[in-house]
């Protein structure tokens, strides 16, 4: 059962990452809008689209446990991030969405199986 959560915590959050990496690298409107919105410099989007790809990746394979430790802080620093930004532009409760894929990406670290630590 441990497996089957972390597998499947671990999976949603690549995914999501991957997705998000796939709209800021091609700067679709929506994704140029939310970070305008929020105050954040289009450079930045560009810096996550790279990252983000490359931190799902490393949660994926096995191995590599040092920089495993960095693409879940990494994850956790830009989703904590996520929340403030969006609190401090006025977005109300929908500001605390990132939230979510911060619940799962700690399920995923909770859950990780011991030659994945």
């Amino acid at each position: 059962m441990r497996t089957a959560v972390y597998w499947t915590s671990t999976l949603l959050v690549s995914i999501a990452s991957i997705l998000a990496a796939i709209s800021y690298l091609m700067a679709a409107p929506q994704a140029v809008a939310a970070f305008t919105h929020v105050g954040y410099p289009q450079q930045l989007q560009v810096m996550l689209g790279i990252a983000k790809p490359l931190g799902a990746v490393v949660l994926l394979i096995p191995g590599v446990p040092t920089i495993k430790e960095w693409a879940y802080a990494g994850f956790g620093f830009a989703w904590i991030a996520a929340i403030v930004a969006h609190y401090l532009a006025g977005d109300g409760p929908m500001a605390f969405a990132p939230l979510l894929l911060l619940v799962v990406l700690g399920i995923s670290y909770g859950t990780r199986p011991a030659g994945r630590q």
